[in-house]
């Protein structure tokens, strides 16, 4: 071979070598690519196109998620997927197999190229029992709003959740997507969003519509507030005022900043109840959704207040401290965490405890909200069940313990709270506590259930310790008596109290009305004979303000205890006529006081010590009151 020829092979070589090794850089990763064609909707139903990545085996199974954080129940999303097609580079269809609700197999998988299916949403399901709580389900109304928790409409192979995720969304023409996500380009047909991997985009939604959006500003975080309203009653700018001060009062609740730079409320108002027959809203680690009914702009921004300092406490917990069970979540078989006592019950806490410690609520209105949440454990729930027995068996055997949480749970943060204060002498809280769990633990750290309780005894005191074995591994119901009485608050478990008389019937609800009805009268005390309610009554309004389920508890509670015995009252029913037909009656009588058996009552204790008034200072944020004696009753002259 000659020189020349020698040159012209080792050049072509090198050529070779270098294009082929530039090819190889230049590959792209593997990724899944999915588009939600929103334009192009088909009987209620938007199509899903996945873009497969490079596959390595005969056969692969497609996952829809069974179960979803935050839900703690069933969802089944692959109940609402139909026409299920893989297909090869040449369009040609692949052998599938529905292996069960929410999984498909692929076969000749190396050759995959495309998957593509339909789905329909959750919220106008035909079957009752399929319906999905709102805030956690998905919403298709044609060129009005597509509300997309994006696992209900994307998936994942079995094995492959930490694969990247681009998601495509084509959109009619005006829409805008909320959501906390950064676009990663955007016209006016079709957004692009870039995801880490499948736990990332689950915990992502969409909403699109016609804006109705404002952006507020604290400090380094930018927060989205968008409202889908179709009566166009409730706006985002007034809603995005009422979120503002619930912010900051979180923002300097945890120590002057927000641990997220971005942030979302998405919140839609329905026109009428949705199938659950339920409101609220679903957290997730920098969004959340809300669905919440029309109500006078007073109560809906209470209301908003309320729900939303609930849900954006979740950016604590579980975004900065979870479990294993939490940081890598099973979509169909998950193992849940004992710890629902810390992401439930200790966000709820902070929810009602960050509005008393920024004076947003006054001490009476505080007590009010811990009494209620004592009320309703100790009523429905199982008040000896072990807490974190009920959380790791709560999609099961203990089901219908969970809203304890809300409950319980806020309760068991309330003692620990205050037991934190006691052992510090004011100076250590569940709040600070939180935050040393952020700082070890963090994002990207999971904590281990069973060492939990004693990686916090270590960051505190040994006695926490001991409150975690009784209380809440254990059976001991809470001893709420000795912790309120730490900071001067007196407990008493029942208590006389004189009130003005809703009747004492039964009340109960009329779903397809949306009425509070009469649902029996046996027991009836001489106000409600006197007006003469009967079984089946609707009640509609009272001194001509309308009765409504969102408001019939400010109604009884407050403004009916604020008549004077002797005043007059009328009640506006609709009551069934002989043909089943609704006529409407007004029932008169005069306000009735009447002794009655007032359940777990708080009030502050006149008699508390300086150490107890001390230690509510620092629980409450508020100042040292001098304690005020209960003196002997003086002799009459």
């Amino acid at each position: 071979m000659t020189i020349l020829k020698k040159l012209l092979l080792l050049g072509l070589c090198l050529h070779l070598y270098i294009a082929g090794h530039a090819a190889q850089q230049e590959s792209p990763s593997p990724k899944y690519t999915f588009t939600v064609d929103l334009t192009k909707v088909r009987n209620d139903r938007v199509q899903v196109t996945l873009q497969a990545p490079a596959l390595s085996t005969e056969e692969v199974v497609y996952i829809m998620p069974k179960i979803v954080p935050g839900t703690y129940s069933v969802s089944d999303f692959g109940k609402y997927v139909t026409s299920f097609t893989a297909l090869d580079a040449k369009g040609n269809p692949l052998p599938v197999q529905q292996l069960d609700t929410n999984r498909w197999k692929i076969s000749n998988a190396l050759a995959l190229h495309k998957v593509t299916y339909w789905v329909d949403d959750t919220f106008d399901t035909p079957k009752k029992e399929d319906a999905l709580f709102e805030p956690g389900g998905t919403n298709i109304e044609e060129n009005r709003n597509f509300l997309l928790n994006t696992f209900g409409f994307v998936g994942y192979f079995d094995g492959m959740k930490q694969l990247p995720y681009e998601l495509n969304i084509t959109k009619p023409p005006g829409f805008y997507g909320s959501t906390a996500l950064q676009v990663t380009s955007s016209t006016d047909s079709t957004d692009r969003y870039v995801l880490p991997n499948y736990m990332e985009l689950a915990d992502s939604p969409l909403m699109y519509n016609r804006p109705d959006t404002t952006v507020i500003t604290l400090g380094n975080t930018k927060v989205l507030v968008s409202v889908y309203s179709p009566t166009g009653n409730i706006t985002s700018q007034p809603v995005a005022a009422t979120v503002k001060s619930i912010l900051e009062a979180q923002r300097s609740y945890l120590g002057g900043t927000l641990p997220v730079e971005k942030y979302a409320f998405i919140i839609y108002v329905p026109e009428r109840v949705g199938k659950t027959g339920a409101y609220g809203a679903l957290e997730h680690s920098y969004s959340s959704v809300y669905f919440l009914p029309e109500m006078p702009e007073a109560q809906f921004s209470s209301t908003i207040r309320d729900v939303a300092a609930h849900e954006f406490f979740h950016i604590v917990t579980p975004l900065s401290i979870h479990s294993e069970e939490i940081g890598n979540f099973d979509y169909i078989n998950p193992k849940m965490s004992e710890h629902l006592w810390l992401y439930e019950g200790v966000t709820e806490y902070f929810a009602s405890h960050v509005q008393a410690y920024e004076k947003l609520y006054d001490l009476d209105e505080y007590l009010e909200k811990l009494r209620e949440y004592i009320i309703s454990s100790k009523s429905y729930y199982n008040d000896t069940l072990p807490f974190t027995q009920m959380s790791a068996q709560v999609l099961d055997k203990y089901e219908k313990e969970y809203g304890n949480v809300y409950q319980k749970g806020a309760l068991i943060g309330l003692v620990l709270d205050i037991t934190l204060r006691d052992l510090s002498g004011g100076a250590y809280g569940l709040r600070n506590l939180m935050l040393d769990l952020s700082k070890t633990y963090g994002k990207q750290n999971s904590f281990k259930d069973e060492e939990l309780f004693d990686k916090i005894a270590a960051i505190t005191y040994p006695e926490v310790r001991e409150f975690f074995s009784k209380y809440v591994e254990g059976s001991n119901p809470l001893p709420l008596e000795e912790t309120f009485r730490k900071v001067g608050i007196r407990y008493e478990p029942t208590a006389t109290q004189r009130v003005i008389s809703y009747g004492g019937f039964v009340p109960g609800y009329d779903p397809d009305t949306e009425k509070i009805t009469v649902a029996d009268t046996e027991g009836m005390d001489k106000f409600g004979q006197q007006m003469g309610f009967q079984t089946g009554d609707q009640l509609l309004d009272l001194n001509g303000t309308a009765i409504t389920p969102l408001n019939i508890r400010e109604l009884l509670l407050e403004e009916l205890q604020q008549m004077q015995p002797g005043d007059k009252i009328t009640i506006t029913v609709a009551r069934p006529n002989g043909n089943g037909k609704l006529k409407k009656k007004k029932l008169r009588g005069n306000a009735t006081a009447l002794d009655g058996q007032a359940l777990h009552m708080l009030r502050p204790d006149p008699d508390a010590t300086p150490d107890a008034l001390a230690l509510r200072a620092a629980w409450l944020n508020s100042p040292i009151e001098a304690p005020v004696p209960t003196l002997p009753e003086q002799p009459k002259p």
